[in-house]
């Protein structure tokens, strides 16, 4: 097994697989060093898409959606088996020298080593925790969506569903000069969470009105009607959430036209309109890096597991009514 990349030889690096439905296994595979414009990684932490790859794990990505859900470096093809992820993190073990031994963000699956393109790994901000972030690219997600929603200064904002998008939204919100925001989620435990990162909280029957714009992030139905009620006149909602193949009901009938309310998608699959003429998707990243140097983030890492127990971990963490944040899988140090 694998424990150090030295140059010049070939290794055995362990990825974790959804093989079935419901089945995960680490399968090992021969792993060349780096190429040219290449660099190979060593993992430290990846994060867990509670919501995507919970829908992977489960069978749930519709045939519709098999290549616009393929995540970068993915191995193997939906339903199974497939390697994915996105959320690592590490230390570039072998490559170009001046990279070597720097802190690096890659969206690639869950893998203890693994080779990459030069072009695809973000430098870590010193400021900011390896753990952290591997919230880069939900951070990402929630960037855009700002962006996307037109929010500004002194907007009353309103963010359906405390995980951890949408706390993430609710950080970013938050940051807008006199901007009133509020955080909306059936679970209480969120509620200080929401307050450390400078927003308000409310259970959905207390839910506040008339907001200029409100994010909906809660992959429910009821939640999408939460959001609509909240919004005000002419406001705009925000669907960020993403629910594969399963219909949604949602109320757009009473104030929905009367109120002319605007229903929006936002997905981090493109930059946002208003930003793509000056913005690539590296800029979006480093600037997304930079956005999670605020220690209150490190209680959205929730959970962390060792990757040699992943297989057994995460049915678990997935299995139906499973509440939490991100967890993360802690691969061995050296």
């Amino acid at each position: 097994m694998m424990a150090h990349a030295s140059p010049g030889k070939t290794h055995i690096a362990r990825a974790l697989w959804y093989a079935a439905k419901g089945v995960v296994e680490l399968r090992e595979a021969k792993l060349a060093p780096p190429g040219q414009g290449e660099a190979c990684v060593r993992a430290l932490f990846s994060g867990i898409s509670r919501g995507t790859e919970r829908l992977v794990f489960e069978g749930g990505i519709g045939l519709s959606e098999w290549e616009r859900m393929r995540c970068p470096m993915q191995e193997g093809a939906f339903p199974f088996p497939v390697k994915y992820g996105y959320c690592a993190t590490g230390v570039v073990e072998d490559g170009p020298a001046h990279l070597v031994g720097n802190r690096v963000f890659c969206l690639h699956p869950h893998q203890d080593f693994f080779n990459a393109p030069i072009t695809a790994l973000a430098s870590i901000p010193d400021e900011v925790p390896v753990r952290r972030a591997t919230l880069a690219a939900n951070m990402e997600t929630a960037l855009n969506a700002v962006w996307d929603s037109g929010a500004g200064p002194g907007d009353r904002i309103v963010v359906v569903g405390a995980g951890v998008v949408g706390l993430l939204v609710a950080s970013l919100a938050a940051r807008l000069p006199d901007a009133a925001v509020t955080a909306i989620d059936v679970d209480e435990s969120r509620r200080p969470l929401a307050a450390a990162l400078g927003a308000g909280f409310a259970r959905p029957e207390h839910a506040p009105v008339e907001a200029d714009v409100v994010f909906h992030a809660s992959a429910s139905g009821l939640g999408l009607d939460t959001a609509i009620n909240c919004a005000g006149l002419e406001a705009t909602i925000v669907e960020m959430s993403w629910y594969g193949d399963k219909p949604v009901q949602a109320a757009l009938g009473g104030a929905f036209h009367s109120r002319r309310l605007s229903l929006i998608s936002s997905q981090v699959g493109l930059v946002s309109a208003g930003r793509r003429p000056r913005w690539d998707y590296r800029r979006r990243m480093e600037a997304a890096l930079r956005l999670l140097a605020q220690p209150a983030l490190d209680a959205l890492v929730a959970e962390e597991i060792a990757f040699e127990d992943a297989p057994r971990e995460l049915p678990r963490i997935f299995a139906p009514g499973a509440h939490g944040l991100a967890p993360v899988i802690r691969y061995r140090q050296p």
